[in-house]
């Protein structure tokens, strides 16, 4: 798994409202030092979770432009982070993504289209199987635990599992992506524990981090986390202490939350703001 500096491409949706996808990815990237593009796939006034009828702008149209203008100028990338696609878009970014890259470009994917047992609001059937195409060119993947059972066209768990279950899903991942790295994110083990299991390089041998799980249910904390994997990445920081770092950086970012704000509404996602300058520090030490 190898990501160059040079020059980094974040594709997902914005939300106009609540803390998810490109409102987290731009901020915390920015941050840690690098200078995003970013390639919007969908306007959307609130995320899907909790706010009713949302609405939903299209991009795909303009993608294909904006691909097209960037191959004019030429506007190549060294690393793509993807995120939040949306039901049109992914067809765009499997037939043209290619414009934008170079033999030695580098795709961190967060497969993002379920949680909790259930596939997102907005997605048909017919979606995870393109995730599936996408996922194949993945330098690293990181599918939370219903995600990895879509990849896999798994039935869908909705509530706690085995660490033997999580492990055999990491097994058929890595036989289906036999070229990424992979982390499965939010693994509940129990009421009291929540885990992410790793694999990397030729060993292939997994491994998992813990850690409690904390009360209330937060939008945005898989954005939180694959952002921060992906400035820890960047930074060559080894996948298994970059999990750590984002795991440890959603975890107090929770804490604080509960803390200091206890009755904000949890569907507008968590202020990770001071949580940042711990994060900055653990990235600039290598």
């Amino acid at each position: 798994m190898i990501f160059l500096l040079q020059k980094l491409l974040i594709i997902q949706d914005l939300s106009c409202a609540g803390q998810v996808s490109l409102s987290s990815a731009l901020p915390i990237l920015g941050a840690a030092g690098y200078q995003p593009t970013v390639l919007p796939t969908a306007l959307l006034s609130t995320h899907t979770g909790g706010f009713g009828e949302n609405t939903f702008l299209d991009l795909s149209s303009e993608l294909t432009k904006i691909i097209n203008h960037w191959s004019t100028i030429p506007l190549t990338f060294s690393n793509v982070y993807l995120g939040y696609l949306g039901q049109s878009a992914i067809s765009v970014i499997l037939n043209q993504l290619k414009q934008v890259l170079t033999a030695e470009s580098a795709i961190l994917l967060d497969p993002v289209m379920g949680d909790h047992g259930k596939l997102y609001q907005g997605f048909n059937q017919d979606y995870p199987a393109q995730v599936c195409q996408l996922a194949k060119y993945a330098a690293l993947l990181t599918p939370n635990l219903t995600e990895a059972e879509l990849l896999l066209q798994r039935p869908l768990s909705s509530g706690t599992v085995t660490i033997g279950y999580a492990q055999q899903l990491m097994m058929d991942l890595q036989k289906k992506f036999k070229h990424s790295a992979i982390l499965i994110t939010g693994v509940n083990l129990s009421q009291q524990k929540i885990a992410v299991l790793g694999s990397e390089g030729i060993s292939r041998e997994i491994w998992q981090l813990t850690t409690p799980k904390l009360p209330g249910n937060y939008f945005g904390t898989g954005d939180l986390f694959a952002s921060a994997i992906t400035a820890a990445v960047l930074k060559k920081v080894p996948l298994k202490k970059a999990a750590q770092i984002a795991m440890n950086f959603v975890a107090d970012n929770l804490k604080q939350r509960e803390l200091v704000f206890p009755k904000i509404d949890s569907r507008l996602g968590l202020d990770y703001s001071d949580g940042l300058p711990l994060l900055l520090k653990q990235l600039n030490t290598f």
